[in-house]
């Protein structure tokens, strides 16, 4: 059975981005491997692929979304993305964060890749998210990097 992985806009971004070649490397490594793996994302992915400014960057970027698989965003995932806001896993300013990681509970994805450290992929926020999805019956959710995978 392949691994079901939540990919947030920060490792489509990665792919085509060359500032960090170490970073888009490692996502290329993965993006080369993506059918060992059921790819999916979200339609927040979309919206914020479609808002980058250069067309032809914008163009590239949302083309890799016919790649995986893209879940519309439920009102289940809404109000579970507010609660993790109300219970402050996330903070209000991350509530984008926070509804990716809905969707991906919500949709049981075993893992979330992402390159935002700051805000997903770091040791507060694994533990934070794990103790509320098994406080509410959700299944734990692997928050990654790329390069562990």
């Amino acid at each position: 059975m392949k691994a079901r992985i939540y990919l947030d806009t920060s490792v489509f971004s990665a792919l085509l981005d060359d500032r960090l070649p170490d970073r888009q490397a490692l996502t290329v490594d993965l993006w080369n491997r993506r059918g060992q793996f059921d790819l999916s994302t979200s339609e927040p992915t979309r919206e914020e692929l479609a808002g980058a400014g250069d067309p032809i960057r914008r163009s590239g970027l949302v083309a890799l979304l016919n790649e995986v698989t893209v879940f519309d965003i439920t009102e289940q995932m809404r109000e579970l993305a507010d609660r993790y806001v109300e219970e402050r896993v996330f903070s209000p300013a991350m509530r984008d964060d926070a509804l990716h990681v809905a969707a991906a509970v919500l949709t049981r994805q075993d893992i979330l890749l992402s390159w935002n450290f700051k805000h997903l992929v770091n040791r507060v926020r694994r533990a934070r998210v794990n103790t509320a999805n098994v406080e509410k019956g959700f299944p734990v959710l692997e928050l990654l990097a790329p390069a562990e995978l």
